[in-house]
């Protein structure tokens, strides 16, 4: 058996792959660029909105925080971790 003979059979094989995936892909993105034009399009991303956190919020997380922290260096300082 031919190692080598077998590996480029291998190589032509997944690159004829490639060549398919590639053809589906610009059709694909042919056919969105089509239908994007009857549509009002924006660059926005599908998804999920961000979500937005309130200040308090976010002062009681940082205030919880400092605080995980500072016990976490007191344990530090007496040599506990």
């Amino acid at each position: 058996m031919n190692i080598l003979a077998a590996l480029r059979r291998e190589e032509a094989r997944l690159q004829k792959q490639a060549d398919t995936m590639r053809q589906q892909l610009d059709a694909v993105r042919a056919a969105m660029k089509i239908l994007g034009r009857g549509v009002a399009s924006s660059d926005k991303p599908i998804g999920r909105k961000k979500r937005v956190m309130s200040a308090a919020a976010r002062a009681k997380i940082g205030k919880a925080t400092k605080k995980r922290w500072a016990k976490f260096r007191a344990e530090k300082a007496k040599g506990k971790h």
